[in-house]
C-alpha cells in the first residue's frame, strides 16, 4: 500500500491542524495504520493508531485528549485531527501501515509515506 500524508502547516500554539494520509493502490483494509513523528534531533515517535481488527484507537499519552485518529473507508483516508497544539508538537508527521500485531515501535511498520511539517508556534 502506498501513502501519502498531507495538511501540515504552520499554527498558533492552542490551535488545530489536521492532517490526512491516503492510500494509493489499495483500501485500508487488514493493515493496522498509525501515525508517528519526528522533532529535530529525536526519534521517531509514536502518536496515534488503530489496529485494523477493532478496538480502541490507541495513543501516546503526550497527545490523549488532544489528538484524535479517524478513518474515512470510502476515501481510503485516514486522518488525524489535533487540538490544543502546543510547540512540543512541532515535528514531521508520518502515516504509516503494517500487517500483524499492533506495534508502538516504527521498526516494525512496513510501509511509510513521507511526511508531512507541523509547526506550532509559541
Amino acid at each position: 500500500v502506498q501513502l501519502q500524508a498531507s495538511g501540515g502547516g504552520l499554527v498558533q500554539a492552542g490551535g488545530s491542524l489536521r492532517v490526512s494520509c491516503a492510500a494509493s493502490g489499495r483500501t485500508f483494509s487488514g493493515y493496522d495504520v498509525g501515525w508517528f513523528r519526528q522533532a529535530p534531533g529525536k526519534e521517531r515517535e509514536f502518536v496515534a493508531g488503530f489496529s485494523w481488527g477493532g478496538g480502541n484507537p490507541y495513543y501516546a499519552d503526550s497527545v490523549k485528549g488532544r489528538f484524535t485518529i479517524s478513518r474515512d473507508n470510502a476515501r481510503k483516508t485516514v486522518y488525524l485531527q489535533m487540538n490544543s497544539l502546543k510547540p512540543e508538537d512541532t515535528a514531521v508527521y508520518y502515516c504509516a501501515a503494517k500487517t500483524g500485531v499492533f506495534s508502538h515501535s516504527s521498526n516494525v511498520w512496513d510501509y511509510w509515506g513521507k511526511g508531512t511539517l507541523v509547526t506550532v508556534s509559541s
